[in-house]
């Protein structure tokens, strides 16, 4: 950035020679008397120093555009690893519409504060103090008048700055309020229509869209404001040296010139100069906005850095440790501090291929046990040991790549069948893929799908029911040879025969040889496994 705002610099202030040769040739020609450079060669270095200015400004723009881009990757990159360790089963998570409109729309608010912002502060720190030593040392009159106008336009956009600010955050809560609101409403569309509230949704919609037109164009005031502002002051400044310089060439101002009275090429220079006075003024605040969006967003990233969350365990990619052992499950006075309260666990005991339920009463921390088997949850006491290891940052995503994880609202990625039981694009292999599906009676889920396993399932699901996603998760851990799966509550919500079929294939990927741990309170399944760990009051 710094380089960039050089060549920005030298570029601005190659318009004093520029303005000095237009200058001797206008006077020259007004005095007709030979210039003092030759029309030919003062045209030629015109042309070339205008190019170099040319090149300079583009030089600058595209280094600062660099510039701005591996901020927003840098940016966005930490952000995505930031909340990738964030654990799902956490309190106080924001919306996936919150992070996406984070991450997609608003982090870009900062490649305008790189490219052209921060240029034309380090400009405006630089130029006009330049251009006003040129000039002064021509006429102290003229710099008076600079010196004065100037300072007024950094003033009184500072103070137009503070609300700016104030209305760029409101205006980027409302962005990020609107696009989870939306989310919430498109995910119980269903519940919404047969409640009847379809008017009503969207009544609230329109408000909440008008809460965001009038933030938007709250913004669009203040920046008209800030040019009105800059503008006038500016043509103020102009108009009071040209008044000046005027007068004086015809002899009725003698005073403000040094030693002489100002000359006909010292006057046209200075009219040439003062322009480019006001102009990095102007560019920032062209770019004040700019500034204010980005100190938004970075608010919002410094708020959520702040904000407390509760983490995975795991570094986010697959650790070299070495779990290769029995996969013996074991606890030892384990405890973890959900929905402000502390929950102790009894010490368990988990050997290779049992098939072990969780029971216990409503807020026992059934789904938090299993959480923190996975290492999806970070104990506050204790320790979990898995292949007689402890299960800590170096080993967690070693253990999550040998397991499978089946909870009650399955997700799935925005892709083909295929794609979300192999979970690679394009290359699963077919004969394990049938096999997978088989064990998992999950081939009706398949045939009555438009396109078979190439059918594009989207996020939530779509074309599967409740039951048949929970088994094509069934399915995805069987592809995947999980040699752990972990379930919570896989038959919750299921009428009974699509129960069965879910327990079926839990018991399919059971005989295959894979640990099974369930928590539940389905008494039919828990009657098909080998035994039980009671929780809570069952305790």
């Amino acid at each position: 950035m710094a380089v960039a705002a050089s060549f920005a610099v030298l570029s601005a202030l190659l318009w004093i020679p520029q303005a000095w040769l237009v200058a001797q040739l206008l006077a020259a020609l007004v005095e007709t008397r030979p210039p003092a450079l030759a029309p030919v060669p003062t045209v030629l270095t015109f042309v070339g120093l205008g190019l170099a200015r040319h090149l300079g400004e583009t030089l600058a723009g595209r280094m600062a555009f660099h510039v701005a881009q591996r901020i927003v990757t840098r940016e966005r990159t930490d952000l995505i690893a930031r909340e990738s360790l964030t654990s799902p089963f956490g309190e106080g998570r924001q919306t996936s519409a919150a992070l996406a409109t984070l991450l997609a729309s608003k982090l870009d608010a900062l490649m305008p504060f790189a490219t052209r912002y921060r240029l034309a502060a380090i400009k405006v720190a630089i130029v006009p103090a330049a251009l006003l030593i040129v000039v002064t040392s021509i006429s102290w009159v003229a710099g008076l008048v600079l010196l004065v106008a100037g300072p007024l336009i950094p003033v009184f956009m500072a103070l137009i700055g503070m609300a700016a600010r104030d209305a760029s955050e409101k205006h980027m809560v409302a962005t990020g309020t609107l696009n989870s609101v939306l989310l919430e409403w498109l995910n119980a569309a269903a519940d919404i229509r047969l409640l009847n509230a379809e008017q009503r949704t969207v009544d609230r919609f329109r408000q909440s869209a008008e809460t965001l037109r009038a933030r938007t164009m709250e913004v669009l005031h203040i920046a008209f404001l800030s040019s009105t502002v800059l503008e006038l002051f500016s043509a103020i400044g102009i108009a009071m040296v040209a008044v000046y310089v005027g007068f004086s060439l015809l002899g009725t101002f003698a005073f403000g010139a040094y030693a002489t009275p100002l000359s006909i090429a010292e006057g046209i220079f200075i009219l040439l100069l003062v322009p480019d006075f006001f102009q990095p003024l102007r560019d920032l605040a062209s770019a004040w906005h700019d500034k204010a969006a980005a100190l938004a967003v970075a608010g919002e990233l410094a708020a959520r850095e702040r904000e407390p969350r509760q983490t995975i365990l795991g570094r986010g990619g697959k650790a070299p440790a070495d779990l290769s052992g029995s996969l013996t499950i074991a606890t030892t006075g384990l405890r973890c501090s959900a929905g402000g309260r502390e929950i102790a666990f009894p010490d368990i005991r988990i050997m290779p291929g049992e098939k072990v339920a969780i029971v216990g009463p409503s807020g026992a921390g059934k789904t938090t046990l299993i959480a923190l088997l996975a290492g999806l949850v970070r104990p506050s006491g204790g320790q979990v040991d898995v292949a007689g290891q402890p299960l800590d940052d170096d080993r967690a995503d070693a253990w999550r790549s040998m397991i499978g994880f089946v909870g009650q609202h399955p997700h799935m990625l925005n892709a083909s069948l295929r794609t979300n039981i192999s979970l690679v694009d394009g290359r699963a292999d077919a004969i394990r893929l049938e096999a997978a599906l088989h064990a998992a009676s999950a081939e009706g889920v398949v045939t009555a799908l438009p396109r078979g396993v190439d059918t594009r399932l989207g996020e939530n699901g779509s074309g599967v029911s409740g039951g048949e996603a929970r088994r094509l998760m069934i399915a995805r851990a069987i592809y995947a040879d999980a040699r752990v799966i972990f379930a919570d509550e896989p038959t919750a919500d299921l009428d009974a025969e699509t129960a069965d079929r879910v327990i079926g294939a839990l018991e399919a990927a059971g005989r295959q040889g894979a640990t099974l741990v369930i928590a539940t309170h389905d008494p039919r399944l828990i009657a098909r496994l080998d035994r039980v760990i009671r929780l809570g009051d069952d305790a």
